[in-house]
């Protein structure tokens, strides 16, 4: 379509999940729960690792900074998604949408650098115990951290900035309950060919080599954890890792599920609900998986209760 004949278009609609009056409000206190659920856990999680010195370590570093990217990815789409299921007209500005894009995509790329650097904190603790204190030093952690908020964010302006260049003619309907990249391609009226390679090739490089890392991290913990023959020292250094173990599958089956399927098998319905578990539920969870199956930090949630 000509440039000429495309609409400027100021604001989109968000279909969300339902348009079925009597779904609304039952989602909506589903998701006040969760997201409710997300802000305390999260935001609890970050204050015992500050006021328990017994985890001042990398790994609960690393896991503040986890809890940190769950929070915001959460609070960059749950908000809106809440006031939209009570509202009738289930708008968003398109300042609004690029925010949201560039706040989700940043903050869910860093979010795979920091699941990287998990792994290989438990590789190089049960791997190379003698070299821990070296390789995994203060400065080193906090590089690695700011390094992932850096390149998450680096990536997620690419994304947006040529999202936000293409021509939108004709429907401003978004079939999704937030500015998801995938779902705005679908409504461009130019080639969307670039983006469509930038996403697979960006994407599918930090996702990729991420997932590679971890899975090349705990070949090696596992190969090392089959050598040690007390059973018990066995069962300990392999029960460190089940907690990380559970959050890696958990967010990368649904992200790898969304961003590097083929388009012809693409289903915007799909989409929606898998979006659902990595952008509200998994930010929930991932408190819960690490506080229920790790002792230290029962141990010092209870101390914290105590004191």
């Amino acid at each position: 379509m000509p440039e000429e004949n495309c609409t400027v278009l100021t604001e989109f609609i968000l279909l969300g999940f339902t348009d079925r009056l009597e779904l609304e409000i039952p989602l909506f206190g589903l998701f006040l729960l969760i997201y409710t659920i997300t802000l305390v856990g999260n935001a609890g999680l970050i204050l015992l690792v500050q006021l328990n010195a017994c985890l001042h370590t990398p790994m609960y570093y690393f896991l503040s900074s986890l809890s940190f990217l769950d929070l915001s990815c959460s609070s960059a789409i749950a908000p809106k998604m809440l006031v939209n299921l009570l509202a009738q007209r289930k708008t968003i500005s398109l300042i609004g949408c690029a925010t949201q894009m560039f706040l989700f995509a940043a903050f869910a790329d860093a979010e795979c650098l920091i699941l990287a650097a998990m792994a290989y904190d438990r590789y190089v603790a049960i791997c190379h115990p003698l070299l821990y204190t070296v390789a995994m030093s203060r400065r080193v952690c906090t590089s690695v951290v700011v390094g992932a908020y850096l390149s998450g964010g680096l990536t997620s302006l690419v994304h947006t900035s040529f999202t936000f260049t293409l021509l939108f003619c004709g429907s401003n309907v978004i079939n999704h309950f937030f500015c998801d990249i995938p779902p705005l391609l679908e409504l461009s009226c130019s080639s969307t060919r670039v983006n469509e390679i930038l996403l697979f090739t960006l994407c599918g490089f930090i996702q990729t080599s991420t997932f590679l890392t971890i899975a090349v991290s705990y070949a090696c913990i596992l190969s090392t954890i089959l050598r040690i023959r007390v059973a018990d020292s066995r069962h300990k250094a392999f029960y460190t890792c089940t907690s990380h173990l559970m959050a890696v599958g958990l967010f990368y089956g649904s992200l790898l599920f969304t961003y590097l399927q083929p388009s012809s098998s693409y289903s915007l319905d799909t989409d929606k609900v898998i979006s659902a578990f990595y952008t509200v539920v998994f930010p929930m969870l991932n408190p819960l998986i690490y506080s229920l199956r790790n002792k230290e930090v029962k141990d010092a949630l209870r101390r914290t209760v105590e004191r």
